[in-house]
């Protein structure tokens, strides 16, 4: 809206306010309503700015882990009118939230971006044209066992040890 505003207040002299806004198809009261704002915050935004302050107050003094709704009842709590919605909106223009209980995603690998990859024998044809002529595995690496890589598929895990051929295990 910032763009438009300003585009009108550099043409509103030659052209007026309403022609502009009709061929922008922008309805005149909202551009009257952004300069309006301009000159003074609406009541909404003076209350966000004192709101945002008690916020931020409340989450530092319970360490920071307290959601939207915990924070919430706190400021109930504290005596100030405010909805669980309108927290939530505010902690996200804060940029802050509480912890999660949720399992954080854990990567058991970090690749190399300068390894050199395996090479591509079977240029991704997975076609074969007699039997036993194209094997392909999908191998999984699990955390408890290391050097351990089951044959997804199969009841028999196949073991790699230390860069040995696969066998049964």
């Amino acid at each position: 809206m910032n763009m438009l505003v300003g585009f009108i207040d550099e043409h509103r002299d030659e052209l007026g306010v309403e022609p502009i806004c009709k061929a922008l198809q922008v309805a005149p009261s909202s551009y009257y309503a952004a300069k309006k704002r301009e000159l003074a915050p609406s009541a909404r935004a003076v209350r966000d700015a004192v709101m945002m302050q008690v916020l931020m107050v409340l989450w530092v003094t319970n360490r920071k882990v307290y959601g939207a709704h915990k924070l919430w009842l706190a400021a109930r709590r504290a005596g100030h009118e405010i909805g669980r919605d309108q927290v939530a909106r505010l902690m996200r223009e804060l940029g802050i939230g509480g912890v999660s209980r949720r399992r954080k995603k854990v990567f058991s690998t970090i690749s190399d971006p300068d390894a050199t990859r395996a090479a591509d024998l079977v240029k991704r044809n997975f076609t074969a044209d007699r039997p036993d002529a194209l094997w392909v595995t999908d191998l999984e690496r699990h955390e408890a066992l290391p050097n351990l890589a089951v044959v997804k598929g199969h009841r028999l895990p196949c073991v790699a040890a230390d860069g040995q051929k696969l066998r049964a295990a």
